[in-house]
């Protein structure tokens, strides 16, 4: 993986640290990644062409 700085207003950190305490993510890094990947599904991924490359990208 690659490290990527970000910076989030103070309300989304509180809201991050709320969704670990919660122990639906084990840390901040984990619910990121979820929201991007979710992101890229509905904004890019849906086109069934995107699709095949992606898989063929690996």
């Amino acid at each position: 993986m690659r490290l990527v700085t970000v910076h989030l207003p103070a309300e989304y950190l509180r809201g991050l640290d709320e969704l670990v305490r919660l122990q639906k993510y084990s840390s901040r890094a984990e619910v990121i990644r979820m929201a991007i990947r979710d992101l890229l599904k509905e904004e890019l991924w849906q086109d069934d062409l995107l699709k095949q490359l992606r898989e063929e990208l690996g």
